[in-house]
This record gives C-alpha cells, sequence and structure tokens, in this order.
C-alpha cells in the first residue's frame, strides 16, 4: 500500500515544473536550456529533466533532445507513447494499462526524490502539450500536477493569440495554487507578446518575464541543424542565467519563510481553543499547502541529513480541518465556483435583494432536506450566528403564542453536554462547562438533559446508562449491531421510549412546577461534537421531541392550538446540523435517523465543503409569520454585513449538489460493505434504522473496543471515527488521557514511497476522534486504521 504523496520540497533540490500556455511553444527548448545552464553555472552539482509523458515517436522524444543538447543532464521519460496526439488518446490507442494519476504522481516523487539524494541540485519537470492538456488518465495536466505543489515556470505562446493564451494559462495555474516564478518565451517581431506579456506581469503579478530570440529553422542536413542549435544554446545562455539565479533565490526564499513561520506565530498570533503559555514554537504546525485529505506540513529533519531529508511530509487533516471538509482541500472544482462568483458580483449587500446564488442554494437545501415544515431559508456567516438567528425566532414565536411579557425571561431546553458556538447567545444556551464558565457575560439560560449514549464496548454495540440516570432509565442495553440501535421504529413498537417518556415528562413537569418558562427545544442530532464526540441514542432524541411537542400544556396553561399540522407544538424544535448535517454521518440530514421534522435547522461547515464560511437557518412559514406585522421594529432585526455572500452561495449551491451527486452515483458503495450490510438496504427513510454505514470498517472500531485496558468504547457513523479512552480521573474536556494516542499518530510513518507522513489529530478530552472527508478514499481509510492498529498495538 502507497504511502501519501508528499510535495516536493527538499533543501538539496531546486524542483521546478514547467508548464507551457500552449502546445508546440518551445517547453522543451527552454527547458533545455535551463538545465545546460544550470550545470555550467553549478558545475558540481546534478542536473535532472523528468518527462512524465511523452507523446510522438521515440527518436523524437524530448528527453533526446536533452539528451543531445545537455549531454550532462540526467533524463528520463516516465511513459512514452507513440502517436503524436493528447496523452489521454495515446494511452488509449496505445493498449497498455492506463497509469493512474496516484501511480504517474508517485512515480514523479520516486524520481525527485532520488535526485535530492544526490545533493544539493536542481530538476526540471516537464509537463506535455498545454496547461489543461489531458493527462492518460483525461484529467487535466493542471489538475492532476497540484498535489506535487512544485513552484512553476510557465512557457508562453509568441505566436498570434498567444497574449490571451498565456494570461489565461497563468490564472488557470493561480487558480489552482500553483506559484508561477517565472515566465518565459520567445520574441517575435511580428506580434511581440513579450513587450506586453513584459508589462502586464510585472504591473499585475510581479512575475519576471525573460525573452530571447527563437531557435534556428530546421534545414535539410542535420548536422548543421545541431550545430546551429549548440550555438543558439550557447548565446542564450546569459539570459538563462538570470532566471536561474531567479529561482535560486525564490527556493532559499521558500525554505527560510517555512522554517521561520512558527517562530513568527509564536509571537504574533493568538490560537483559538489554546492554551498559549503550553505552546512553544515547536508545537505549531507549518503548513505549505493542502489538497485532498492532506495538509503538507514542515517537518522536522535531523541536522545532519537536512539536505537531504524532505522538507515536507502529508499529514492527514484528522480533524476535517475543524469539521468542514467534505470534497478536499483546494478542490478545483469549488476554486471555481468561487472564482466565478467573486468575478461577477464581489459582495453585495443582501436587505431586500436577490442574486441567483442565493436562491439556487435555497431551493436546493429546502429540496434535499424532504422537510415537509420549513420553507424559509435565513443566511449568516458561520454557525454560531445562525443559531443567534435560531433562538431569535424561537423564543418570539413562544413569546407571542404563549403571550408571554416581553421581559419575562425564556430559556431553552437541550442536552448536557450540547454546544451551539463560541457568541455570547449560543454560548447561553448550553450548560456551564470548560468552554463558557469562565466567559464574563455567561447566563446559561435553560435546562439541559443528560442522556444515554451509544458505544461498541469489549465488541458488543450498546446503549450506555450511567450512573446518574440508572435509576430512571435502567442499566442499558446490548444489540447486536449499530443497525439494531438506530432502528428506533421497531425499538418503540417494543415499548423501548416508555422509560425514556416517563424520565422526560417527568422532568418536564417538575420545571412547569418550579415557575420555569422555555421557549425552544435545541439539540445536535445524534451527535454532540464539541461536547465530547457523544454519541446520543436516536431514541432518546425521537421521544425528547415527541414528547416536547405533545406537551404545549408543559410549557403554558393558555397556549394556543397550532395552525395545521405543519405548525410547530409545544415548543418550537431547533436542530443544530452544524456539524453533524449535509452527509457528515452518511445521509443528507441527520434528522431521517429520527424520523422526526424540527422546525428550523441550522446548517454551515460541510455547507460549503470546507472553502468558505457560511450559514443558512432553515425555518418553517409559521414561524417567519411570526415577525411580519407592519411594525418595523417587529421584523427579525438580525444581519451581517457578508449576508448570503454570493462566493459562499455559489461554492456552498456547487459543493451540495456535488455530495448529492455522489450519494447518487453510488461513490461510498465501497464504505457500506465494510461490515455494515446489516443496515438493511439503500434509502434513508423515516425510522432511521436502515442506511446505517461509516467510512470506518465496522470490523476495526469493534476491534479497538477490545482493548478494554485503554478504550472504554469506540463508535464509528458516516465520516466520524471516535475512541473513548478510559482515564481514571472521569474524562471529560481537561483529560490528558488522548494526548498519548494523538502524539502517535503525529508521529506516523517515517518512510514509504510517497514520503514521510502522519495524521493532524484532535483531541476532546479523553476522546480522539478521526474525521474524514466525504471523497477520502478506501485506500487512506486502510492506512490510517492501520496506523492507528500499531498505536494501540492492536
Amino acid at each position: 500500500m502507497k504511502s501519501p504523496l508528499t510535495s516536493l520540497l527538499w533543501c538539496s533540490l531546486r524542483a521546478y515544473q514547467v508548464f507551457g500556455a500552449n502546445t508546440n511553444v518551445g517547453k522543451t527548448v527552454f527547458t533545455t536550456l535551463l538545465g545546460r545552464t544550470a550545470k555550467t553555472l553549478w558545475r558540481d552539482e546534478p542536473v535532472a529533466f523528468l518527462k512524465p509523458v511523452s507523446t510522438g515517436p521515440a527518436d523524437e522524444a524530448d528527453d533526446r533532445h536533452v539528451r543531445r543538447f545537455a549531454a550532462d543532464v540526467a533524463h528520463k521519460t516516465l511513459f512514452q507513447y507513440d502517436i503524436a496526439v493528447s496523452p489521454h488518446a495515446a494511452a488509449l490507442a496505445s493498449g497498455r494499462p492506463i497509469p493512474s494519476d496516484d501511480a504517474l504522481l508517485a512515480k514523479c516523487r520516486d524520481f525527485a526524490a532520488q535526485c535530492a539524494a544526490q545533493g544539493k541540485g536542481w530538476l526540471f519537470l516537464e509537463t506535455a502539450g498545454g496547461v489543461h492538456s489531458p493527462a492518460p488518465s483525461g484529467t487535466t495536466q493542471a489538475d492532476l500536477y497540484i498535489p506535487l505543489r512544485a513552484p512553476t515556470v510557465l512557457v508562453g505562446d509568441a505566436r498570434l493569440g498567444g497574449i490571451s493564451q498565456t494570461i489565461s494559462a497563468f490564472e488557470s495555474l493561480r487558480l489552482r495554487g500553483y506559484d508561477v516564478e517565472s515566465v518565459l518565451l520567445f520574441e517575435d517581431a511580428t506580434y511581440q507578446n513579450f513587450l506586453y506579456l513584459a508589462d502586464y506581469f510585472d504591473k499585475h503579478h510581479g512575475v519576471p518575464v525573460t525573452s530571447i530570440a527563437g531557435p534556428p529553422e530546421r534545414g535539410e542536413n542535420a548536422a548543421r541543424d545541431a550545430d546551429a542549435m549548440v550555438e543558439y544554446y550557447g548565446g542564450c545562455e546569459e539570459a538563462a542565467g538570470r532566471v536561474l539565479e531567479h529561482l535560486d533565490r525564490r527556493h532559499s526564499e521558500r525554505v527560510s519563510s517555512l522554517e521561520s513561520l512558527a517562530s513568527k506565530a509564536h509571537r504574533h498570533i493568538w490560537y483559538p481553543f489554546t492554551q498559549q503559555s503550553l505552546l512553544g514554537p515547536k508545537d505549531i504546525v507549518t503548513i505549505d499547502s493542502a489538497y485532498g485529505d492532506y495538509f503538507q506540513t514542515l517537518a522536522q529533519p535531523k541536522p545532519s541529513a537536512a539536505q537531504a531529508e524532505a522538507l515536507l511530509r502529508s499529514s492527514f487533516d484528522g480533524s476535517a480541518s475543524w469539521w468542514t471538509q467534505g470534497l478536499g482541500h483546494s478542490n478545483p472544482q469549488l476554486t471555481l465556483a468561487a472564482a466565478y462568483a467573486a468575478g461577477r458580483y464581489g459582495h453585495v449587500m443582501f436587505a431586500g435583494t436577490i442574486h441567483a446564488p442565493a436562491m439556487a442554494l435555497a431551493e436546493t437545501l429546502l429540496r434535499g432536506m424532504r422537510n415537509p415544515r420549513v420553507n424559509r431559508v435565513f443566511y449568516s456567516d458561520n454557525g454560531s450566528t445562525g443559531i443567534e438567528a435560531a433562538v431569535k425566532m424561537g423564543l418570539r414565536a413562544a413569546r407571542l403564542r404563549y403571550g408571554w411579557g416581553a421581559r419575562e425571561k425564556l430559556a431553552v431546553l437541550g442536552l448536557k453536554g450540547g454546544y451551539h458556538g463560541d457568541t455570547i447567545g449560543a454560548m447561553d444556551c448550553a450548560e456551564p462547562c470548560a468552554y463558557n464558565e469562565k466567559i464574563e457575560w455567561y447566563e446559561g439560560k435553560g435546562y439541559w438533559f443528560d442522556y444515554p449514549t451509544v458505544l461498541c464496548s469489549d465488541g458488543k454495540w450498546s446503549v450506555v446508562v450511567n450512573e446518574g440516570l440508572a435509576e430512571d432509565l435502567g442499566r442499558g442495553t446490548a444489540y447486536g449491531s449499530l443497525h439494531d440501535i438506530f432502528d428506533v421504529e421497531a425499538r418503540e413498537q417494543r415499548g423501548e421510549h416508555r422509560r425514556y417518556e416517563a424520565y422526560i415528562t417527568a422532568a418536564l413537569t417538575r420545571l412547569q412546577q418550579q415557575g420555569h418558562k422555555f421557549g425552544a427545544l435545541i439539540l445536535e442530532p445524534i451527535v454532540l461534537g464539541a461536547g465530547g464526540m457523544e454519541l446520543v441514542d436516536p431514541l432518546f432524541q425521537r421521544t425528547l421531541v415527541n414528547v416536547v411537542r405533545q406537551s404545549a400544556h408543559l410549557f403554558s396553561a393558555s397556549g394556543g392550538a397550532p395552525k395545521d399540522a405543519q405548525d410547530w407544538s409545544g415548543l418550537r424544535v431547533i436542530f443544530d446540523e452544524v456539524f453533524t448535517g449535509l452527509y457528515r454521518l452518511g445521509r443528507f440530514t441527520p434528522s431521517s435517523f429520527l424520523g422526526v421534522h424540527p422546525d428550523i435547522s441550522v446548517h454551515a461547515k460541510l455547507l460549503t465543503g470546507g472553502l468558505v464560511p457560511l450559514c443558512a437557518t432553515l425555518a418553517s412559514e409559521h414561524i417567519f409569520a411570526v415577525f411580519g406585522s407592519s411594525d418595523k421594529t417587529d421584523a427579525l432585526l438580525h444581519g451581517h454585513s457578508y449576508t448570503a455572500h454570493p462566493v459562499g452561495c455559489q461554492v456552498g449551491l456547487e459543493s451540495v449538489r456535488e455530495m448529492q451527486a455522489m450519494e447518487r452515483r453510488g461513490d461510498w458503495a465501497w464504505a457500506r460493505t465494510q461490515g455494515w450490510e446489516d443496515a438493511g438496504g439503500e434509502g434513508e427513510g423515516q425510522g432511521g434504522g436502515r442506511d446505517v454505514w461509516s467510512l470506518w470498517p465496522r470490523g476495526f472500531v469493534e476491534k479497538l473496543s477490545r482493548q478494554t485496558d485503554r478504550v472504554t468504547g469506540a463508535w464509528a457513523l458516516g465520516s466520524v471515527l471516535a475512541i473513548h479512552l478510559k482515564d481514571a480521573a472521569g474524562g471529560g474536556y481537561s483529560s490528558n488521557a488522548a494526548i498519548g494516542l494523538r502524539e502517535a499518530l503525529s508521529q506516523g510513518s517515517k518512510a514509504g514511497a510517497g514520503g514521510p507522513w502522519n495524521v493532524h489529530a484532535r483531541v476532546l478530552g479523553n476522546v480522539l476522534y478521526v474525521m474524514a472527508s466525504q471523497t477520502t478514499s478506501e485506500t487512506s481509510i486502510r492506512q490510517i486504521t492501520d496506523l492507528l492498529g500499531k498505536s494501540l498495538a492492536l
């Protein structure tokens, strides 16, 4: 199994990728010139040329030209196809197996690593055709080579139309995160593209443009042609030397900048969720780039081998960048969506206006939720502010329906450990905890139910009841599978919800007798994230919603009846789906596990696939009508400068549609067959029991749970894996029980065909979680489970 691919960066090797603005613009001529000049100026250093894919007759291949006119430059072609057509067509016509993108990139890195091991030197990787010419697999080269993150030399087009071609090629590379360090092109007396491009790139991008005379025309005498080319190359070496000096300096600046970032950050950055008195520069992870599921992070090479060891290593983004990643870092599809909206709109104010991305995203969300209760979408900028809006909606609706005065204090119902964001209002919806109890303005306004959880312990899937609930709810129950626990309708038919009903009703009755008034029930459906990655018994949450909706008499004796079946009753139900929504747990909405629909739901994080912040709060028409008087001060006076930001909406639309397409295509079929087959078929349904699966293999989760000396239990659902480690002090946010496992993952693997790699993970007290994206491959899951197994000595 190949290790994840690490980008190309060594102190010892200046590796540059050569792209062309078009085909036949002189890439090989320029690459040969750079190679032979580097060998002249850095006489004792090795210089290498790599052509990953070449098409056309072998006697006309680019590496033959390099061999002929830069004899001291090492050269290699990885895949040679005889037909002079696009690589994807040539590969297909060859009849040979078509190399995958991963295989091609791994061979490129292998060659680069061999070059780096020889000591300080140069490597030039020349692409085929233009920036968007397809690779053998059909992936365009601009997308294919992103993971290498090699700084780039762009060969411009000197021909008619070449100005546009060159600028378009440059922008395509920039959009994908390439650092274009230099633009080279031939001089043409007729079109003089070099004059315009030199001014354009200097003025707009600060990228130097170097132009040289075109090579001599071919004649009928091969020997004379060769002599003419040797003379030509000799006459261009001065210009090439200036280019190489610039590239050499840029390489040194890149290395120096990366190596100093952590120290600078330690002096000037204030980090979130971090006790900085315990954080030193060596603890700060420097990220050079990211692609797919992996960061490219600065490694710590041994001083004695610093030149030969890779400066970067691949780090699996084990928190999905705080639960936002769905379609992978630097996803070109999302990048282009963002660029389109930025170019078309920038940002436009949203009070009384509309633009297409906001409308299309709203319609897509409302259709995808399949919730007959919701019909309105309120945009804000992140999950916390979306919760603020939701709570305002809920409290106002309850106050008006139940006739409470404007100054009467209202609270919310929720779950212990539930957490809904870091703004003051959102924090007030959570019980006192490490996140809020030292905040001066915090006033917890609510009552929070204790609840049973789901864990796989010693290989058995169980509903776990803690000691404080044992008298009311019993000692918990073991089940045959996670599917059986999520089959809430079958469990309800067996009467398993009765104890829950009695416990919840007794608590609500007691609260009413004490004079408390509540305006909303707010839940994180299925999983409580920041509260410790607790998987809540879905039957308990389903029962809680049903009891609240059926118990208007426990909230107000004077309450009005619902207007219709879709109107809220009892209390308005808010689902905080910021973390668990939009396929994080394997479904579009986690409410389908419970078989109930919220009156309001809040969506962020995966909403934009991890690219930009955006939140959508979905609400019912009945709640919307509460704010509809003719008095302007009765409106929902809530908003943000970047409400319905067009870039966010366009990216959100692209993200949601792509995840829906992945579901339709069956992209997760491989995961569903990892021991989760007894989930009972396809489709979400409304009973919750069907379609319960995870990217993490069931057998691995159960094996983890049998490490009873270290592990209390584990669970997996959708893309989330949570490991609850034993702690004699009882666990909780301040626990250090999971730090050892986190450190073991951070050590990772030192060797492999793709380079060094590790897992960048976060802990929540005694809980270590690893979160995949919706595009994580089966191979990556196997690699991480292998590393976890070794770390826990499975």
